[in-house]
């Protein structure tokens, strides 16, 4: 049931896989996990999860947080307009089996994340 409708349609109309943006998302080394947001929306937002040891590298979270902008602008270079992550949260936790938020055969549970970070995503659309 969870990939029934996984085409994303924003705001204007277009339609893109966010497959296609979470994969070269994950390419960056600095990215282990990520998924997109944005069906009916403006533009993407993402949540993505730091490769393993990033965090302990970068002390601080204002470095990581710049890792990961970094990362995110080398992938937009690439993106057309409409498939640009505009804005992201960080994961609280890696996306695992055991936490319910992949399935067996390792894909993102796409519902679940949106549930579990639904009111953070949300409020990336309230900034300006």
């Amino acid at each position: 049931t969870d990939r029934k409708k996984d085409i994303i349609v924003n705001s204007g109309g277009d339609n893109l896989s966010p497959q296609r943006v979470e994969g070269i998302l994950a390419l960056e080394p600095e990215i282990a996990q990520a998924m997109v947001y944005g069906d009916r929306k403006s533009h993407l937002v993402a949540v993505l999860v730091p490769e393993e040891g990033l965090d302990d590298a970068t002390a601080s979270k204002a470095a990581l947080d710049a890792a990961m902008d970094a990362a995110v602008d080398r992938v937009n270079a690439k993106l057309s307009l409409i498939e640009r992550v505009r804005r992201f949260i960080l994961a609280d936790a890696p996306f695992t089996i055991d936490n319910s938020l992949l399935t067996p055969t390792m894909k993102i549970r796409r519902h679940k994340i949106i549930a579990l970070y639904k009111d953070r995503l949300e409020a990336l659309y309230g900034k300006g």
